[in-house]
């Protein structure tokens, strides 16, 4: 067995092009019907406002399967430290044996979550995309940006925060990357020429609206990721004109279908992972309003634990 710490996972997995795609595959291998993934374990622990999930996934064919656990502890920031930690366990699917632990500290995790952000604006938003508009100024805010431009010519940012000097440093970091920001006081202001909006936040209640969201938008909302948090006001998801999660059971159960716990939501679900294999094409025309709700998946886990180590380990 070997244990690998952050500096040396960092080193080698970055966002590209190449784990983009090994997160895409093992999408499409939930959507085929191709991997086992049980529901997530989750625990809330509100008189700190931290959490902790436990995920996993086995892909058929897959030689290591990984267990990943992954806490949150949203006051983290004002004390200096990140607000995700965890680590993910390599395991042999054959034997059982523990091959290796990658000691991240919530990076894989972090890299995961973003290539997902970015496979779903890959597939639902419009290819001209140029304009994205964040709610939030946390990690994901940067990182969900970042990976979006493997997929999209982004050139302009518009970004909402609860705290105006979380979003005033945020909007400093984009522009060191080469971006043009603009700060704004309301949601409704920041979304008002969005071409793509990324909700990165903990809310515990619906931020974006349906009157918020122009005319041939995408949004991919990745907050809502416990049974206590929701970004999307239901009719959000009944504006538009594709709604896609990543599982529907989670999306159900921590996501933004919550919304829907006591009647059938009045439009179809698709599954990210049955749009990947089949190639659905969802955006119909330039006025197409999709939506792709993300709350992680075991099989993304999985997918860049595998990815780590084939860079990590000589075979």
């Amino acid at each position: 067995m070997q244990l690998y710490q952050r500096d040396a996972i960092e080193f080698v997995v970055t966002l590209d092009e190449s784990a983009l795609t090994t997160v895409e595959q093992a999408f499409a291998s939930l959507g085929r019907g191709e991997a086992v993934q049980p529901p997530i374990l989750s625990m809330a622990m509100d008189e700190f406002n931290s959490e902790v999930d436990v995920k996993t996934a086995h892909i058929r064919g897959w030689k290591r399967f990984a267990i990943k656990v992954s806490t949150g502890a949203f006051d983290n920031p004002q004390r200096g430290l990140p607000s995700l930690n965890g680590l993910m366990m390599a395991f042999s699917a054959e034997t059982g044996l523990v091959d290796a632990v990658l000691f991240d500290k919530g990076y894989l995790t972090t890299v995961r979550t973003a290539l997902a952000g970015a496979i779903a604006s890959k597939y639902l938003a419009r290819v001209d995309s140029k304009r994205v508009t964040v709610l939030g100024a946390g990690e994901q805010a940067d990182w969900q940006v970042r990976a979006l431009r493997l997929v999209r010519d982004i050139e302009h940012v518009d970004v909402w925060a609860r705290r105006t000097e979380a979003a005033e440093a945020y909007a400093e970091a984009m522009r060191r990357q080469g971006l043009e920001v603009q700060v704004h006081d309301s949601i409704r202001n920041a979304c008002a020429r969005a071409d793509i909006i990324v909700t990165t936040t903990p809310s515990r209640e619906p931020l974006l609206k349906a009157t918020d969201l122009p005319e041939g938008v995408h949004v991919t909302a990745m907050g809502s990721d416990s049974p206590d948090k929701r970004e999307l006001d239901e009719e959000v998801m009944i504006r538009a004109d594709a709604f896609v999660c990543d599982t529907r059971a989670q999306s159900e159960n921590n996501g933004e279908l919550k919304a829907f716990a006591e009647r059938q939501p009045p439009f179809k679900v698709f599954e990210l992972g049955q749009v990947i294999d089949a190639g659905l094409n969802l955006r119909l025309s330039p006025s197409t309003i999709t939506v792709c709700d993300l709350t992680g998946t075991g099989v993304q886990d999985t997918a860049i634990a595998n990815y780590a180590l084939s860079l990590l380990v000589t075979e």
